[in-house]
């Protein structure tokens, strides 16, 4: 090394900070015995702020830009003696670079549910979880605050912190805001806005401002969620009665024409004894007056005629009544061989083979009288 280099070492001090960690506050530089020489360089980047600690008090606070250490461009630091020991300086002072960038997409949420009190369903427990972003804005007062003598701090260690806040204005918020829980979904930046302005003073007493919050979702126990979709499937049906009849329907058109015919007896005998039994009700007793209910056996419910179904060309038609059955046999589309099938019916059978059909092909008429 030859002494113009020596001598340009011992001249030019130059104090900066490239960050390339993405999550580091602070960073102290470091420097043997903190000496800063006197006339260094100081070069503060966009998105830094410089503080400068002398003797552990705080002195000043650079913006960015590039600055040389001396005493004329330093008002507070001109209480400083002994400038003139050379290359020996005894300019013995602490220079923290602060991040001033925007800390983006952080999360927070509540651990425990938020008990609210909604005016429609009465207390309910609430979650709710987003995210923010956070930036120093007073580079003093959080080193003061915050990070004291760390040489390196990062937002992992005020991350925490910053969360119990918030989800203590969240509790809040959310339990006195007074709207619905089917509503807060459509008013989460109004809420987001609301935390905003609640968190601010305290984060103002650590140097710290949120410029942005937002709420990704608030939420209902699993269970509560579950009776709110059976209550909307509900409001879809609308009339219940006609939502049974129709899937009733569906269930015979499903089912085939075997046991539709069963479903159609069963339902038609079923509604008979219904009826029966409500007539019953209302007979009057011995001299008018009203029968007791109590010893009232309903009667047993009417005997259900049978239906008959066809097999023609390889399709089934019917059902059809035995009344049906006698008009198609005189018009002669009904045979002693046709098969013919009736719940309860084991397989397709020839009409003649039934006791129930064979009649319509024995009765007949006696001749006509002579003229």
């Amino acid at each position: 090394m030859g002494i113009f280099d020596f001598l340009t070492g011992e001249f030019i001090d130059v104090i900066h900070w490239v960050d390339d960690s993405r999550d580091t506050l602070v960073w102290r530089f470091e420097r043997e015995g903190h000496a800063i020489k006197y006339g260094a360089k100081l070069t503060v980047r966009e998105g830094q702020a410089a503080v400068f600690v002398h003797e552990g008090q705080l002195a000043d606070v650079f913006t960015p830009g590039l600055y040389l250490l001396e005493t004329n461009n330093m008002p507070l630091m001109t209480s400083l003696n002994h400038w003139d020991h050379g290359f020996d300086s005894p300019f013995k002072s602490e220079i923290y670079f602060v991040n001033t960038t925007r800390f983006s997409d952080l999360k927070w949420g509540t651990k425990n549910p938020i008990i609210a009190r909604d005016p429609e369903f009465g207390p309910v427990r609430l979650r709710a979880y987003g995210s923010y972003a956070v930036k120093v804005s007073d580079p003093a007062r959080f080193l003061t605050e915050i990070v004291g003598t760390d040489g390196e701090f990062t937002m992992d260690e005020i991350s925490g912190q910053i969360r119990n806040i918030i989800v203590q204005d969240v509790s809040r918020t959310l339990a006195s805001a007074g709207l619905p829980v089917l509503d807060m979904a459509a008013n989460t930046r109004e809420l987001g806005g609301l935390i905003a302005r609640d968190i601010a003073p305290h984060l103002n007493a650590y140097g710290l401002h949120i410029p942005e919050f937002y709420i990704e979702n608030i939420s209902l126990p699993e269970a509560v969620e579950a009776v709110l979709d059976k209550r909307s499937a509900l409001g879809l049906i609308g009339d219940l009665s006609h939502y049974m009849g129709f899937q009733a329907a569906n269930s015979l058109t499903a089912e085939g024409p075997t046991q539709s015919a069963g479903a159609l007896q069963a339902g038609l005998g079923a509604g008979l004894g219904v009826q029966m039994a409500r007539e019953a009700s209302r007979q009057p007793g011995p001299w008018g007056a009203p029968a007791p209910q109590a010893h009232l056996a309903p009667p047993p419910p009417p005997a259900v005629e049978p239906v008959w179904h066809i097999a023609e060309a390889g399709q089934t038609k019917g059902p059809y009544s035995r009344a049906a059955m006698g008009r198609m046999s005189a018009e002669g589309t009904l045979t002693r061989d046709t098969l013919v099938w009736t719940a309860g019916q084991d397989g397709w059978k020839k009409a003649a083979e039934l006791t129930a059909l064979a009649t319509l092909f024995t009765v007949l008429p006696p001749p006509p009288p002579k003229d």
